[in-house]
């Protein structure tokens, strides 16, 4: 059987040009995985806690209440709406919209901003009623 030596090579990466679709689409997958293992876990640290007494519920929340706990809970904030918004981006591209270049770009560019500006809002006014 005869092989031919002129086949068409799979497109790589080093082919195609980055842009911001591209960033948004690793980013939606990075914000999952770290929603679904900071979720797990921080479930999971809870209900110990919870279940093991009032000490250790108080440990729990003395953590969760510290400096590095807020900054976790917000980079999870972040993470949710990151997620949240590139999905319903997806959604309007699975309905067959917006799949024009420049469209396309620009809202991939509006997702993260909206991303930080809600996460943002919502911490402000948390932050705005403990003061």
């Amino acid at each position: 059987m005869a092989r031919t030596r002129n086949r068409p090579l799979s497109p790589h990466l080093t082919i195609w040009k980055w842009g911001p679709h591209m960033a948004l689409s690793i980013l939606q997958r990075v914000t999952g995985d770290g929603l679904a293992t900071a979720g797990v876990l921080g479930v999971v640290w809870w209900l110990v806690a919870a279940a093991s007494g009032p000490e250790a519920y108080a440990s729990f929340i003395h953590h969760a209440t510290s400096w590095y706990g807020y900054v976790v809970m917000i980079g999870l904030t972040l993470f949710f709406f990151q997620h949240l918004f590139s999905g319903l981006r997806y959604f309007v591209l699975d309905i067959g919209a917006g799949y024009e270049l420049k469209t396309n770009k620009s809202w991939a560019m509006v997702v993260p901003v909206a991303a930080i500006a809600v996460t943002a809002a919502i911490w402000l006014s948390v932050f705005a009623g403990k003061l």
